[in-house]
């Protein structure tokens, strides 16, 4: 018998589902440790599941053909890794894997596609978080061409400050250059602005957040429009603060 209960499951999405589709998926879930590097998505091979996060930080990872790689999506307990099954795409070129170790529920991909069959507003719900990842990317890429890199910086750590729960983020400078873009010793200038500012305190493999608050003046209007519309259409909030 599945101990698995709707209240009790710390993924926002299995908790916005309806008592219909959580009950079709119940049987076939199973609790799995993630831990660091842990991949959820390999490029160009089939998902034959989906990963529901319940604790750490995933990250979606856009790859060029000649090894270049920038971080273009997060993924926690607000989320799934494998969403380009729901739009009938068997794989995807992106990667995503554990940048912070965690646990979560997978279920197979047959299972979870054949209850989005079954249940058109589960379908729906899911669909609009489909949404709320592009919103993501596409502010992502605004950020990139827009803002400074003390504002990129800041956007990201609030991202993951949402998503670990946690003041302490343990994030290493190889996963910081991913998220930004840059070479590991451009990261260590940025954050030595932020810790400047009283924003953050940086050791190493760890940020921790000292002032959330100054961390989002810092950001400024690169954060909270995809955060804010996750709220408005899954029903759960995200943010923190």
């Amino acid at each position: 018998m599945s101990d698995f209960s709707q209240s009790t499951v710390s993924n926002l999405l299995l908790r916005a589902l309806s008592p219909q589709a959580f009950d079709i998926l119940k049987p076939a879930m199973q609790r799995i440790d993630l831990p660091l590097r842990h991949e959820l998505v390999t490029p160009d091979v089939a998902n034959d599941r989906v990963y529901f996060l319940e604790r750490g930080l995933g990250s979606l990872v856009a790859i060029s053909r000649d090894d270049e790689s920038v971080e273009v999506g997060h993924i926690g307990y607000e989320g799934m890794a494998g969403t380009h099954v729901l739009l009938k795409v068997a794989k995807t070129p992106h990667r995503a894997f554990m940048q912070a170790e965690g646990n979560g529920i997978s279920v197979p991909t047959s299972v979870f596609l054949a209850m989005v069959k079954q249940v058109p507003e589960a379908h729906d719900l899911l669909l609009r978080y489909v949404h709320c990842c592009e919103l993501q990317l596409a502010h992502s890429a605004l950020a990139n061409a827009r803002y400074n890199m003390p504002e990129r910086l800041a956007r990201w750590l609030l991202m993951c400050h949402d998503r670990l729960l946690s003041d302490d983020l343990p994030l290493t400078h190889e996963f910081l250059s991913i998220m930004l873009g840059v070479r590991r010793s451009g990261v260590t200038n940025e954050i030595h602005i932020l810790e400047g500012l009283h924003a953050i305190k940086a050791t190493r493999g760890n940020v921790r957040i000292t002032d959330r608050r100054k961390l989002e003046d810092i950001a400024g209007g690169s954060y909270g429009i995809p955060e804010r519309e996750y709220e408005q259409y899954i029903g759960l909030p995200i943010r923190r603060g």
